[in-house]
């Protein structure tokens, strides 16, 4: 008999891909916008037409909510997969891209002030999300093979994992 392919519950899926899929877009917006504005680190031939900074602010925008409630259920729901260095380390990434992202003025890149604190800190964040999320998909090819991998991309939901259980998951207390 085949082994069972590993599942995910889908309010997992459904937040992990939708931070998934934000993060690659804030973060090459975020190499544009410093590549246009802050030349000391990225140096592009010509500047990058586009409000790039506002690219930037907008996916983060949309990021914002997401990641907070994928933190909420990786704290509450998730916390045992939180015991694998990579998961802890692409959340705490995350919380620290967004949180420093939200400290931070638009105007600062525009008008050439690189040298406030928040902006240090959302660089340092974009550093340690772009290898917590190397590391991260490493470290699930590791662990479950493509088996493990392919389990987050599954349409498949079971009965006892539908939208209409998904709160009493959450209030549900786990260890």
């Amino acid at each position: 008999m085949p082994p069972t392919p590993p599942y995910q519950p889908a309010l997992l899926r459904l937040l992990h891909g939708a931070v998934a899929a934000l993060v690659p877009l804030a973060w090459l917006s975020g190499v544009v916008a410093l590549a246009n504005h802050d030349r000391r680190w990225i140096r592009l031939p010509a500047q990058v037409p586009g409000d790039w900074i506002d690219i930037h602010g907008t996916v983060g925008v949309g990021l914002w909510p997401l990641a907070l409630l994928f933190a909420v259920y990786a704290l509450w729901i998730g916390r045992a997969r939180l015991r694998q260095p990579a998961n802890a380390a692409a959340l705490i990434g995350l919380a620290l891209a967004v949180a420093s992202g939200k400290l931070m003025q638009e105007d600062w890149l525009r008008s050439g002030q690189l040298d406030h604190f928040p902006y240090h800190l959302h660089l340092l964040a974009w550093l340690l999300i772009s290898g917590a999320v190397a590391w991260h998909v490493g470290a699930v090819i590791t662990r479950g093979g493509p088996a493990l991998a392919n389990s987050m991309f599954r349409l498949q939901v079971r009965d006892n994992d539908m939208p209409r259980h998904w709160l009493a998951q959450l209030t549900r207390r786990r260890g």
